[in-house]
């Protein structure tokens, strides 16, 4: 946690984390269309590890 709590950047971001201890249900499967589905651009620098999760756009129903 100190690590991530250290972040920062010259344009002033800071970074604030806490351990989450609730429990969650185990086995809960995504499938391949759902996964396809989320809006994610990979980082270039270890994209495994580096990405950023957008919103999609949202329709506007006239």
């Amino acid at each position: 946690m100190s690590l991530i709590g250290a972040t920062t950047s010259s344009a002033g971001l800071e970074v604030y984390a806490r351990l989450d201890e609730r429990s969650y249900q185990r086995g809960i499967k995504v499938s391949d269309a759902q996964l396809a589905a989320v809006n994610l651009t990979r980082d270039e620098f270890h994209p495994e590890w580096n990405y950023v999760i957008r919103p999609h756009d949202r329709l506007v129903v006239a």
